[in-house]
């Protein structure tokens, strides 16, 4: 960080605001963590919801997650891959099989 040459009274000042301003950066940091777990776990269940129909399995060979990866890839720019909504669906597949096996 370069400092300009303050009076140094205001040093302890400006000591104090950095700090703050470094908190709060890393408070945001986290707090779109958060939001991109929610978001791609509740991905994954719309899609999972989807696939299967309230079925237990879904029907293979239908390339729901690259058709859906293209669209929202057009829609929203990387990000929304493949890959992204196969982890989304993968999350809440075994979050799904780890509460199944908790409560039974």
């Amino acid at each position: 960080m370069t400092q300009a040459k303050a009076d140094p009274k205001l040093q302890p000042l400006l000591t104090e605001l950095a700090e703050l301003i470094r908190q709060a950066r890393q408070q945001a940091v986290r707090a779109v963590d958060t939001i991109q777990v929610q978001t791609c776990w509740e991905i994954g269940w719309h899609i999972v919801e989807f696939e299967q129909g309230g079925q237990a399995r879904a029907a293979y060979g239908k390339k729901l997650l690259p058709t859906l990866a293209s669209e929202l890839t057009a829609e929203f720019g990387k990000g929304s891959m493949p890959l992204t909504c196969a982890t989304c669906v993968c999350s809440t597949k075994l979050f799904r099989f780890v509460t199944h096996c908790v409560t039974n």
